[in-house]
């Protein structure tokens, strides 16, 4: 029979298990912090135990959600040849990484060196350059096994 994966939030779990024994048949665990529950149970069990669970490997968002989160963006359309809107500040979780300015961030290291910086390392078969003999060499014995 078909189940539905559900991981409560650790602060409703017990609240969660206390639901899932009162069922007829009783919905079981299926790990240790995981229960298998029926579709036909699923459809009806009490939201505010699944707000914040995990279901089936995805984050569950109740429908409410849904419409406050819809109403609440303002969608933007990109237009070619100009920058990007801005986006919110809100749109930001308190974790996400802030990347440093365009103007601060370190030059791209180019993985062969240019005609100017030295003897650059090719490949005697086909004459594609190479950072390192290292990688030369893992190239010749991919791409021209006959060679080798």
């Amino acid at each position: 029979m078909l189940m539905i994966t559900v991981q409560p939030t650790a602060a409703l779990r017990v609240e969660f298990a206390k639901w899932a024994v009162k069922q007829t048949p009783k919905v079981r665990t299926c790990a240790p912090n995981a229960f298998a529950v029926p579709p036909h149970l699923f459809t009806h069990m009490p939201e505010e135990l699944l707000i914040g669970s995990i279901v089936d490997g995805h984050l569950y968002r109740s429908p409410l959600e849904d419409e406050a989160l819809a109403a609440a963006v303002e969608w933007r359309t990109a237009v070619p040849d100009e920058p990007l809107p801005e986006v919110p500040e809100t749109a930001y979780g308190p974790d996400a990484v802030r990347l440093p300015e365009p103007e601060q961030r370190p030059a791209p290291v180019s993985a062969a060196p240019s005609e100017g910086e030295g003897a650059a390392i090719v490949c005697d078969v086909c004459s594609r350059p190479f950072g390192t003999a290292r990688g030369r060499d893992t190239h010749r014995r991919q791409a021209h096994p006959e060679v080798n």
